[in-house]
């Protein structure tokens, strides 16, 4: 929709009149004006008048009140560098960020603002006035460069004006001479007397003076046209400079292409918590959006897939297998530690009122204690669930496999195991999408599966997975890159199978499986406290929700794998 700016008469036709017979000009029209990182461009509409420039929200509310006004008398009216459709208008400090539709219409809304601010700041308003609905931008006959030129084209038609006065002077004089000399001198009854009547003196010096004007206006016009000049060679300058400028952007750009991203989180961050949380939450719902758009193409090729989707890790894994053996590997010690201390960790009751209720959906609830290690959050959380249909052994291998991995993390931008300790250990270098404004992160953990000895009657066996973080010197934290974060998460799942009817084999009707999901996550780095554990509280419902669907969904029509 372009800019509509235009130029009314405010009163009626009996009061739009001052006392010399001036008209009284109101500009007005909607323009795009930047609110704040939430909410970004709104479109507003803006009123100058009085040598003052108003907005409102709408037409319509023009009557109630402006949101905001800006004196243009001593104002800064700036175009923007870059951006052909944006200036700025600012007093001290309280400056406005303005957007036309069209970089034509940005230009003649500037001009005509330059104009206005003129007048208002030599004249008051009885020049602005005077000119009447000249000043409308709704109008082609008024272009952006006699704008400008507005006032030198107002002198050189003056001195033109007075030029043809002193034309018409000396047409007379030389007239009068010409009369005189042919009728009076040139004649043969010449009379003296007649001379004396006629003043050459006085003549002479009149057309003197008369010629001297003529040459001095003369010389004014060619000064304005100087002056012309001056200014079309200043604006090819500028569109020069302007043009050195786009190119060493572009070329800017080119190289932050090639660059590793900025770095925008800190401390000491221009965006406040708000903000951030806005900017950080948009680009987890694009995220999200495409990776429901992957599911989508996914299923689409369910029948191809289903050939290859019931390979067991020990598959990918054995092409890695190295020929030593865990229990000899450095990291097993270790492996064998966090994990007994997961398994114990994660049978073990919430216990005290530290534990929060957090989110809760169905058989799903979720729980977090907040905890701060160097100011940065590091909630521990735990999440309890129930699902159908499915058993802890497939729980488990979904989670553990590298191979299903992309399908239900969508925040892996690249995944891979840079070590295969053993069948059921794996070394996992994942490198996470970088959601804007924070810094891109990566993680460097072991994954570990295990089936564990039931301790509860009714359950018909328990497994678990427990990621760990690590260090390798192959891989060293990349800190001009990435920020790495610190975890450590277990995935713990319980069978239970109900009596199926006499005689009847156990089906999926009969299966449900118990989920304990424990997790700490160091994301490094910094990030507002409020924003993290807002994230927290809107990403792991949907990442367990997501996990758990995209299971049910894989072990459809397929052997039940105890």
């Amino acid at each position: 929709m372009a800019t509509e700016i235009r130029a009314n008469n405010i009163l009626s036709d009996e009061e739009d009149e001052s006392d010399d017979g001036s008209k009284i000009v109101e500009l007005k029209g909607y323009l795009n004006k930047w609110t704040n990182y939430i909410h970004g461009w709104q479109r507003r509409f803006f009123v100058f008048s009085n040598g003052t420039l108003s907005y409102y929200k709408s037409e319509l509310e023009a009557g109630h009140g402006c949101r905001g006004t800006i004196s243009l008398r001593r104002a800064t009216i700036k175009p923007h560098e870059f951006d052909e459709c944006r200036f700025d208008v600012s007093v001290n400090d309280n400056v406005w960020y303005l957007r036309a539709d069209t970089p034509e219409e940005k230009q003649h809304f500037v001009d005509l603002l330059e104009l206005c601010k003129l007048e208002s700041g030599y004249s008051s308003e009885s020049n602005l006035r005077r000119y009447g609905s000249g000043l409308s931008l709704a109008s082609n006959n008024l272009s952006a460069s006699s704008i400008n030129n507005l006032f030198k084209d107002k002198e050189l038609k003056e001195k033109v004006a007075e030029l043809c006065t002193y034309k018409d002077i000396l047409c007379k004089q030389i007239d009068d001479l010409q009369n005189f000399y042919e009728n009076q001198l040139g004649a043969n009854n010449f009379d003296p007397s007649q001379v004396k009547q006629f003043d050459v003196k006085g003549e002479a010096l009149t057309f003197k003076a008369t010629t001297e004007a003529v040459l001095d206006r003369l010389q004014n016009c060619i000064d304005v046209m100087g002056q012309r000049d001056d200014l079309w060679y200043r604006k090819v300058e500028h569109e020069k400079e302007k043009r050195r400028k786009l190119e060493e952007m572009v070329r800017t750009l080119r190289t932050q292409i090639a660059s590793p991203p900025d770095l925008e989180e800190g401390p000491h961050s221009t965006l406040a918590d708000d903000e951030f949380y806005d900017a950080f939450e948009t680009e987890l719902d694009k995220m999200e959006e495409e990776a429901q758009n992957r599911q989508a193409f996914k299923q689409q090729l369910s029948v191809v897939l289903s050939e290859n989707s019931n390979n067991n890790v020990t598959h990918v894994v054995n092409d890695e297998k190295t020929a030593s053996s865990a229990e000899y590997h450095r990291l097993w010690p270790e492996i064998e530690r966090v994990t007994k201390e997961q398994i114990k960790y994660a049978q073990m009751g919430l216990g005290n009122d530290a534990w929060h209720l957090f989110a809760e959906e169905g058989e799903m609830k979720m729980y977090r204690r907040e905890e701060e290690v160097n100011g940065l959050v590091v909630d521990p959380l735990k999440a309890c669930h129930v699902v159908k249909g499915v058993t802890a052994h497939e729980m488990c291998h979904y989670f553990f496999s590298p191979q299903y991995r992309y399908d239900w993390e969508t925040t892996l931008e690249h995944m891979t195991v840079v070590e295969n300790i053993s069948d059921d250990t794996l070394i996992f270098l994942q490198l996470h999408k970088r959601i804007w404004p924070a810094t891109q992160r990566d993680a460097l953990f072991w994954s570990h599966i295990r089936q564990v000895p039931p301790n509860e009657p009714g359950v018909r066996d328990i497994w678990i997975v427990v990621n760990n973080s690590t260090e390798l010197p192959k891989h060293p934290p990349d800190n001009k890159k990435c920020i790495r974060l610190f975890l450590t998460v277990c995935l713990l799942c319980q069978t239970i199978v109900s009596s199926p009817k006499e005689g009847a084999s156990i089906t999926r009707d009969n299966l449900t499986c118990k989920i304990t999901y424990c997790s700490v996550v160091n994301p490094g780095g910094w990030a507002p406290a409020s924003v993290l554990r807002a994230v927290y509280k809107r990403e792991y419902p949907k990442f367990l929700k997501r996990f758990t669907a995209y299971v049910i969904d894989q072990c459809k029509n397929k052997p039940i794998m105890f």
